[in-house]
């Protein structure tokens, strides 16, 4: 098995649990937020869901670049168009690793805003540490959220005291 095959096995199996949590965001909550330096609810859960969407960039590319002064982070309306990004995200990811060498994992990839280098490192780094570990921690940012809200915390990689 490929390494690239071994990265959308796991991207398959985080994208079905991220797929649990974003069906119960709360419509009605996308303005909330736990404190006043937190992403509001549905910024964050528009963020979680679309992190799978930047696999195939990370594949295609060796950098990506956007200007601080005028990036517009994206946001969802509504717990479907949530589930929708994460679903587009994970059919491009399917497409962008179908029958990536290993080696091409090892080529450098760099995240710049503007002409400041925010990172450079692996393409398999990029892969393991901005989307699926960024994936593990964002949505174990929502879980807490939804627990805040009063809403049943999905199962992760067990059960949840909401499902025993």
């Amino acid at each position: 098995m490929s390494i690239a095959d071994q990265f959308l096995a796991e991207i398959k199996h985080e994208a079905a649990i991220t797929r649990k949590y974003l069906e119960r965001v709360p419509q009605d909550k996308f303005d909330w937020q736990p404190h006043e330096k937190s992403m509001t609810l549905g910024r964050l859960a528009s963020h979680l869901a679309e992190i799978n969407g930047w696999v195939e960039m990370t594949i295609k590319e060796t950098e990506m670049k956007f200007d601080p002064a005028t990036f517009k982070p994206y946001l969802a309306n509504s717990p479907a168009e949530l589930v929708a990004t994460l679903d587009k995200g994970l059919t491009s990811a399917e497409k962008a690793l179908a029958g990536v060498p290993d080696e091409a994992l090892g080529v450098i990839w760099s995240l710049k805003a503007g002409d400041k280098v925010l990172f450079t490192m692996p393409r398999a780094a990029v892969l393991r540490g901005m989307m699926l570990n960024h994936t593990v921690h964002h949505r174990a940012q929502l879980g807490v959220y939804l627990r805040l809200l009063g809403v049943p915390v999905p199962a992760t990689y067990g059960p949840s005291a909401d499902e025993q």
